[in-house]
């Protein structure tokens, strides 16, 4: 039996847009992404990182003019620290 991406991803405490958005500020895959953004979850690790990546994100899409994709990036961060009972530093 194969585990696909939507296996990974469908396991995971992330919507697609902030999966996308860790994997994008690792420059690593969708399930990479996942397992990564589920293993800084853990209690004993730090999901303020993930937040930091995210805010990390949009400042690199603002400062290429991307203001679409900023503005998608603030939604998955919004969700993110709503969701997950995030520090909103």
């Amino acid at each position: 039996m194969n585990v696909t991406r939507d296996d990974i991803v469908g396991m995971s405490d992330f919507t697609d847009e902030e999966i996308a958005a860790i994997a994008e500020h690792e420059d690593i895959s969708d399930s990479a992404a996942a397992i990564l953004g589920q293993y800084l979850l853990d209690e004993e690790h730090d999901p303020n990182a993930i937040r930091a990546m995210i805010k990390d994100d949009i400042r690199a899409a603002l400062d290429r003019g991307d203001r679409a994709h900023a503005a998608a990036l603030f939604a998955a961060l919004h969700h993110f620290v709503a969701t997950h009972h995030v520090a909103k530093k």
